[in-house]
């Protein structure tokens, strides 16, 4: 089992940048591929993007493609989404998950994760 803890949301200008980070516990990050989702007031929750066990592969949506960029750091065991050119449609409450399984045959739905933080808020005034 695996525990998140996210932080790093905040209030922030359109246009402007934040880096939210999620702490994961054990010693077996490594064997989880990660990801990001987010849910606006209203609104399903949304998958934002996915890294690989090892961080040499990643998968975006499509709204934040060229905008954000996911990473890990498998010695510290956190993952990272910096989040640029933010705009207001980007606020939501911001979800890190991770997924242990060997093979999923999607990895943009919320059933694809087994483990999820608490979330952060994100907030972009325009």
């Amino acid at each position: 089992q695996v525990q998140l803890v996210e932080s790093g949301g905040g209030l922030v200008q359109a246009g402007g940048s934040l880096r939210l980070s999620c702490a994961a516990s054990g010693r077996t990050f490594s064997s989880y591929a990660m990801g990001w989702f987010r849910q606006a007031p209203g609104k399903e929750r949304a998958f934002v993007a996915r890294i690989s066990r090892s961080g040499g592969t990643t998968v975006y949506a499509d709204s934040v493609k060229g905008r954000f960029t996911i990473s890990r750091d498998n010695a510290k065991n956190t993952v990272y989404l910096q989040m640029n050119s933010l705009i207001p449609e980007d606020t939501a409450v911001y979800y890190c998950a991770a997924d242990g399984a060997q093979y999923r045959e999607s990895v943009t739905t919320v059933r694809s994760y087994d483990y999820w933080g608490q979330g952060t808020q994100v907030t972009v005034s325009s």
